[in-house]
């Protein structure tokens, strides 16, 4: 039905995704022969180790999704104990990408985090790690246009006997156009993500995002507050 009404891509989302499913009560998902009957890309997570990911992309999927679903709302380690660094998953997952491409044959699957993005210096570091792209929750939540009206729920909340997420309060700091864009009037990293990522290249010498994802990168044991 979803494919037939035209769609361009497939999601398929949850708090974590494999390639291969067990069930008791009906016949599980065979992912791999799913995204093989369809004519649309197929985008499945999350993930958040190279093993999972590989897998993911060795099911024909043309995106992975890297997290647990759920930054600011998520409440995933408080209720099952499940919890990965974003920074650890993101890089697990780019480098079973490198691995898959030569696998095989130099098929490029696109990695997209998820989860964790408040800010626009997460954004930047997700896509220096190796994202593709990135799933914005709170700084979309934060536009004036937003339904919520500075309100985010996550969908992990939507669960009728474990709800594993709550709805928060955000705020709102501008219309769209400034969340992504600018100009900048505060420098808490809620406006402006375009013009942090263009100044993030600028500073450490890159002028795409691809080579951007080959930056040096260390890891800081302290915190910066």
């Amino acid at each position: 039905t979803v494919v037939d009404a035209g769609v361009d891509l497939f999601v398929i989302r949850g708090t974590v995704v494999s390639a291969e499913h067990v069930s008791s009560g009906q016949e599980p998902l065979n992912l791999k022969k799913f995204i093989y009957d369809l004519d649309v890309p197929v985008i499945v997570g999350g993930a958040s180790n190279y093993t999972a990911a590989l897998h993911l992309m060795r099911t024909g999927a043309a995106g992975v999704l890297v997290g647990f679903v759920g930054g600011a709302v998520s409440a995933t380690r408080q209720t099952i104990g499940v919890q990965a660094p974003m920074a650890t998953a993101i890089a697990d997952v780019a480098e079973a990408r490198r691995d898959y491409m030569d696998e095989s044959g130099g098929r490029y699957v696109q990695v997209i985090a998820d989860g964790g993005m408040g800010d626009s210096g997460s954004f930047v570091k997700a896509l220096a790690l190796g994202a593709d792209a990135v799933m914005l929750g709170a700084p979309l939540a934060r536009a004036t246009e937003a339904p919520g009206k500075g309100t985010h729920w996550g969908s992990e909340a939507r669960h009728q006997t474990l709800p594993r997420g709550y709805r928060t309060t955000v705020g709102t700091v501008g219309p769209l156009e400034q969340v992504l864009f600018g100009p900048s009037h505060q420098a808490d990293g809620k406006t402006n993500f375009i013009g942090a990522l263009k100044r993030a290249m600028a500073s450490t010498g890159y002028v795409d995002v691809k080579n951007f994802q080959r930056c040096g990168m260390v890891v800081n044991p302290y915190s910066a507050r």
